[in-house]
């Protein structure tokens, strides 16, 4: 009785799709992408929190510019890495680079967050607005990564209910 509980606790609800067909779940548990895309998005994760402390210390005081500025361009690198990895990860478990149907929204939020953190960048380097407007972008970035993360960690906990392993449908392809 206990088992049956357990694998109607892990189907997908009537209506909906599962993530995965069984031939993208084998692709997505043999690709090294998988394990790349799990071990950056931690770590992306991390650097976004670490950053967004520095870049609200400076907005609430004026202090720590470079440290905020070096933070963003830190979690920009990552998002371009994260963003790289996770297409090719797409590519290798749906055939498409972005935009495959299993995480369309996603992507196009990803595209979202993507334009904000190079905002950033281009009014850095291009000297344009003074650093408390760029650092306002950063956090329209930031703000756009965390509904973005929010996201992939759905998908992660739709595949996980779907009876997928634990690395399941997690494609950092977030900021």
């Amino acid at each position: 009785m206990q088992e049956d509980q357990t694998s109607i606790a892990k189907a997908p609800r009537p209506g909906t799709a599962a993530l995965y067909t069984p031939e993208q779940r084998a692709r997505r548990d043999s690709t090294r992408w998988t394990l790349v895309q799990g071990i950056l998005a931690p770590i992306q994760f991390l650097v976004f929190l670490i950053s967004v402390i520095l870049v609200l210390r400076y907005l609430a005081t004026g202090e720590g510019a470079a440290a905020a500025t070096l933070s963003i361009i830190i979690k920009t690198m990552l998002l371009y890495t994260i963003m790289i990895t996770g297409s090719i990860w797409e590519k290798a478990v749906f055939g498409k680079w972005l935009f495959a149907a299993a995480f369309f929204w996603e992507d196009v939020f990803s595209m979202l967050v993507l334009a904000l953190h190079t905002s950033y960048l281009v009014a850095l380097i291009g000297g344009l607005g003074d650093e408390r407007t760029r650092m306002l972008i950063a956090l329209a970035g930031y703000a756009a990564y965390v509904i973005n993360a929010g996201q992939f960690i759905w998908k992660l906990r739709m595949a996980r209910l779907q009876g997928t392993p634990s690395q399941a449908g997690f494609t950092a392809v977030t900021a």
